[in-house]
């Protein structure tokens, strides 16, 4: 049972700097956009249907995952520890 809390313990360290690399290389939305400097700027269509293909929507969807992720290995973590 030992050996079974140390591989879960490693697991979950590898995805808690697997979240921290993720996080680190989001891009921040800027301050400074299109929409904020003019009031009547239409949307970009097809940037919008297709935002999740750009690197950056890559990225948000591998946030959310890892994020998933290391919620449910927190929980298993910590019920794996107590037993």
């Amino acid at each position: 049972m030992e050996v079974f809390k140390n591989i879960v313990v490693i697991i979950y360290m590898i995805i808690c700097v697997a979240m921290i690399l993720i996080t680190t290389f989001q891009a921040k939305d800027s301050e400074n956009s299109i929409e904020d400097t003019y009031d009547d700027v239409k949307p970009n269509k097809y940037f919008e249907k297709n935002r999740s293909r750009t690197k950056v929507g890559r990225i948000q969807k591998r946030t959310i995952i890892i994020g998933i992720v290391f919620a449910v290995m927190t929980v298993f973590t910590t019920i794996i520890m107590y037993i």
